[in-house]
């Protein structure tokens, strides 16, 4: 029996956890667990199809309404269950619903109302395929980075999740339009068709859920991590490095474009439009240049490159 305080454990049967929750059966094939599994714990069942046990229980307990420990997740393992759920929403779940629609109404080339109401879903579908391939090909990129312990400067993922949606809002709409002003009778087909549009927007919130509590959180945390060891030690891992080294080899390529700029006289607006970053990200870079540095001042940045011949005294301008 599952311990409602404890939530799920390694040590809880799959059938237990199936019995508590069977909307769970989605999670289970998108960590590609094969089903047969018996009586089997989770731990064990896990363990044989090569995934992550906390992993796979934190969001089991999450979906599930249990306290859940983000800090226990693999990254990777997530990512994996992502993407498996991107796949099953645009290949298994929204067809249907689209193939269900066009046998539920009265559709035809004649049929107005039927021809608009199947290219609102067509559209919607449009843009839930462009947000989980942006995630799939843009997000989950900088992430695998991350996990190599390679930092991107100039993004993270707070942009990502401040623009970061469920996606199931436009799905809802369309289910209200059905309900309260599409006028057929004999709806049997249509009603069927309507819960699966159900289970689907609850399905997208609960992917939304995963991602904002589970996913956003643990890369934050990687992030933080990584950018702290490497501003704390940004040579790399020698212990011994000669205090008379080149000072530029703690400085990354995009840092020393920066203080040319500012050797060049040009303002923050001016060195983001000419290196195409946003003015923020020039002010991060700033700061990290003078943590790096020790150095404060727009004057000291300008003697620093000069000494370091990071510009010709030619290209410098008065400041």
């Amino acid at each position: 029996m599952i311990d409602k305080h404890k939530g799920y454990l390694p040590s809880n049967t799959m059938r237990d956890l199936i019995k508590d929750n069977a909307l769970l059966l989605p999670a289970i094939s998108r960590f590609n667990i094969a089903f047969g599994f018996g009586d089997s714990p989770i731990g064990r069942v896990c363990q044989n199809n090569n995934v992550d046990t906390m992993t796979f229980i934190c969001v089991c307990n999450l979906l599930s309404g249990y306290r859940f420990d983000c800090s226990v997740i693999s990254l990777q393992s997530l990512m994996d269950y992502l993407k498996r759920a991107h796949t099953s929403f645009l290949d298994v779940a929204l067809p249907k619903i689209r193939h269900h629609l066009i046998e539920s109404i009265n559709y035809s080339e004649s049929n107005e109302v039927s021809l608009l109401l199947i290219k609102f879903y067509d559209d919607y579908v449009t843009e839930v395929k462009r947000h989980m391939e942006h995630e799939d090909n843009i997000i989950f990129k900088y992430v695998e980075g991350l996990l190599k312990n390679v930092i991107d400067e100039d993004f993270s993922i707070n942009k990502f999740s401040v623009n970061h949606s469920n996606m199931a809002a436009k799905l809802n709409e369309l289910k209200d339009i059905f309900i309260y002003h599409y006028k057929q009778k004999e709806n049997s087909r249509l009603s069927a068709t309507l819960f699966d549009i159900i289970t689907c927007g609850r399905d997208l919130m609960s992917h939304f859920e995963v991602e904002n509590k589970l996913f956003i959180p643990a890369v934050e945390k990687l992030e933080n991590n990584l950018r702290s060891i490497l501003f704390t030690n940004p040579i790399g891992d020698q212990a011994d490095v000669d205090e008379d080294e080149n000072p530029l080899n703690v400085l990354s390529e995009r840092e020393k474009d920066i203080i040319k700029g500012v050797a060049q006289g040009m303002a923050n607006k001016e060195i983001a439009d000419e290196l195409c970053i946003s003015i923020h990200t020039v002010a991060t870079h700033r700061r990290n240049i003078s943590s790096k540095l020790g150095i404060h001042s727009s004057a000291g940045l300008i003697i620093f490159a000069i000494i370091n011949h990071l510009v010709d005294i030619n290209e410098v301008k008065p400041i």
